[in-house]
């Protein structure tokens, strides 16, 4: 190959039938992660974005250097209390990841670094933090770290008395991890080949990993585990959950006795628990999809004895509840925006917490003071940034404790936030956030950012982001399509966008895109469009439904190879996420999805301009995803127009690691948008 054209893969075509259908895949041996050739092709991809965007390199490096000028490279997270201690993270000039650190309650005490995360990715090229878990007692901490990008977790245990790292180690562990209530054992999950949490087991501290005691292993392919323990450390809870189903069980506070389930799983049934004064608060969509809060108490469980406390709302979806001694916290989302609802306990009596803004975002933080009237949630807009607040739940009134501060003379007030509907072809209104600078003429000539995620019933909140003022700053426009698939409407806005109505995602950002452009806040020439994972299946469906209207497109680690992937039921999510996507092995799914997969409807058509990413370690959207995407692109593309693949060879599903290199791969990715949109500054 020329290093200096486009690489073109090999064509060796694979058959594919089912449901009466065969195809060619000619670019299946891409899958070879281990063939030389493949690895050579990924190199190759690299190497020629790498001499495309030689000539922006400066840019790249020039809106790194603003990013990071905008922030305070020495700083600190506002101090959470929890028993004898303040806990908080600070960062240093230099220094890529965050040093964990505590302090006594006493005016004189002095600061103990617990973690550093510098020390642990000393000679690494990738580290990233999962669980971090204090155990009750303060004496010892519990956290697990990857290395590789591939998601497993080598758990190690700390004394925090010493100093010292225990032997114990723990290879191979997944997300969530519990503390007993009498520091003696953690808890924590382990995955199956298909890389799916399906094993909790229970480790008892000074021992063996071979000595670990099974709790429980779920056998239904279609769910997952996470393990937790109750705030007040009364229960450990084992959450079974698939996409539509859920079921808790739980041990006493010290990991003994038997397993009990809160109440049975039944299909289409999600739940979740918390537990004060022996009552379990259930929050449960049994009565309608945007769940309600019901109580029972753990020595009388059954449907028959729970008492509702918040009814089910066609208005207002309950996304989470945070228990108090006092006070149940409820993270809630109405018309949109997020809101939080308290609930007192003793007075049986509600209200809301008001935010100020048309647009906005809104996340109760961590709160591990069990006996406390304070509740911390974090706000954050388009245009305000991420603002810590403690919020007394008796009296009402917040306290700012900690805002993230903007170098270079930031102001609010120089930029505005609208939030505008568009219509979609089947009438539904889709909202959009927009943030752009005062003086901008609605005149068609801005370039414009629309960006979007669309599945799983995930939302995207209008948060700030100081890396995008180099944007706003150039004239950009931002746009924050809150499109269905997710649940920024609630959770019908998430049925509206998934099985055999998926493509009502596709269609609801085409309708922002054509909003955006018929109001003159943009032109399809300067359009650029954005998205990830299942945000890259977004953006890979609509270029082939309208090439047209977008200028460039950047996809991260999209997930683009629907029919092949979820026909692969080795592979990690794929079967656990039939109750998302269909099981094409159902044909009525299988046809339904044939006809969107971005891969599989590659035409002869003149494309966008093209930024695609993979990581070679990634589990959750396998490297060849993309890489086979790009292939077909370049065989069938018309245009001219630029199409490059970007392969993180040593990282996985989240990019790099370190906060400088994530700053620089957000540069590249704005020099890419600003050269094909006609900006060179």
């Amino acid at each position: 190959m020329n290093t200096f054209c486009p690489p073109t893969a090999a064509k060796r075509p694979h058959q594919i039938s089912i449901h009466g259908d065969t195809w060619s895949d000619d670019y299946f041996w891409l899958r070879e992660k281990k063939n030389p050739e493949v690895i050579h092709y990924l190199h190759e991809e690299n190497n020629y974005t790498d001499h495309v965007m030689k000539p922006y390199e400066r840019l790249a490096e020039k809106l790194d250097k603003e990013m990071v000028g905008r922030i305070f490279e020495d700083d600190q997270s506002a101090p959470v209390k929890s028993g004898d201690y303040y806990y908080y993270c600070k960062q240093k000039k230099g220094l890529q990841y965050e040093i964990y650190c505590r302090k006594s309650l006493s005016p004189r005490s002095v600061e103990h670094v617990i973690l550093d995360l510098n020390e642990q990715a000393r000679g690494k090229k990738y580290m990233r933090l999962a669980d971090f878990e204090i155990s009750p007692d303060h004496a010892f901490l519990a956290f697990s770290t990857d290395t590789k990008g591939d998601e497993l977790f080598t758990i190690r245990i700390k004394d925090l008395t010493t100093g010292k790292l225990l032997p114990d180690k723990i290879e191979g562990a997944y997300y969530s991890m519990a503390w007993s209530g009498d520091n003696r054992c953690i808890f924590y999950t382990k995955v199956d080949a298909a890389l799916r949490p399906y094993r909790v087991w229970k480790h008892v501290i000074g021992t063996q990993e071979s000595d670990d005691e099974l709790v429980w292993e779920e056998k239904d392919e279609r769910f997952t585990l996470g393990v937790s323990a109750t705030k007040d450390h009364q229960y450990i809870l084992v959450e079974i959950q698939s996409m539509v189903t859920g079921e808790v069980r739980f041990l006493n506070g010290n990991g003994e006795g038997k397993l009990h389930v809160v109440e049975p799983r039944r299909q289409d049934v999600e739940y979740d628990v918390v537990h004060r004064a022996g009552m379990f608060y259930i929050r449960v969509n049994d009565k309608g999809r945007n769940f309600r809060v019901v109580q029972v108490p753990v020595d009388h469980l059954g449907r028959r004895n729970w008492q509702e406390l918040i009814p089910h709302s066609t208005e207002v979806c309950i996304e989470a509840v945070e228990e108090f001694q006092d006070h149940l916290a409820l993270q809630t989302r109405e018309n949109g925006l997020e809101q939080i609802l308290i609930h007192n306990c003793k007075s049986g009596t509600n209200h809301k917490v008001r935010f100020p803004e048309p647009t906005y975002g809104v996340k109760i933080e961590s709160n591990p003071e069990f006996a406390s009237n304070i509740l911390r949630f974090v706000y954050s807009s388009l245009i305000t940034p991420a603002s810590v607040f403690d919020y007394n739940m008796n009296t009402k009134r917040r306290e700012l404790k900690k805002q993230e501060r903007v170098r270079g003379g930031y102001n609010g007030e120089d930029y505005k936030t609208e939030r505008i509907f568009a219509t979609a072809p089947d009438g539904a209104k889709v909202p959009i956030s927009l943030v752009y600078k005062k003086g901008i003429k609605r005149d068609a000539q801005s370039p414009a950012l629309l960006y979007a995620y669309g599945s799983y019933g995930y939302s995207r909140p209008a948060e700030f982001s100081s890396a995008r003022l180099s944007l706003l700053d150039r004239g950009f426009i931002y746009a924050l399509a809150h499109i269905r698939g997710g649940a920024d409407m609630g959770e019908p806005w998430h049925d509206e966008g998934k099985l055999l109505k998926k493509k009502n995602t596709f269609n609801d950002f085409i309708a922002c895109g054509e909003y955006l452009i018929k109001h003159k806040y943009t032109s399809a020439s300067k359009l650029a469009i954005q998205g990830g994972s299942a945000g890259g299946l977004l953006m890979g469906a609509v270029v082939n439904m309208r090439p047209d209207l977008f200028n460039s497109v950047v996809a991260m680690v999209p997930f683009v190879d629907v029919i092949s992937t979820m026909l692969d039921a080795s592979l990690p999510l794929t079967v656990g996420e039939y109750e998302e996507w269909g099981d094409p092995n159902v044909k009525k799914f299988f046809k339904y999805m044939r006809s969107y997969s971005p891969y599989d409807n590659v035409s002869a058509k003149p494309y966008p301009n093209m930024l695609i990413t993979a990581g070679l370690n990634d589990p959750r959207v396998q490297y060849w995803e993309p890489a086979k995407w790009v292939a077909k692109l370049r065989a069938l593309n018309t245009s001219d127009n630029l199409l490059l693949l970007k392969t993180n060879m040593g990282g996985g599903h989240f990019g790099k690691s370190g906060r400088y290199e994530k700053y620089k791969e957000v540069a590249f990715e704005y020099a890419f948008m600003m050269r094909t949109v006609g900006l060179s500054r």
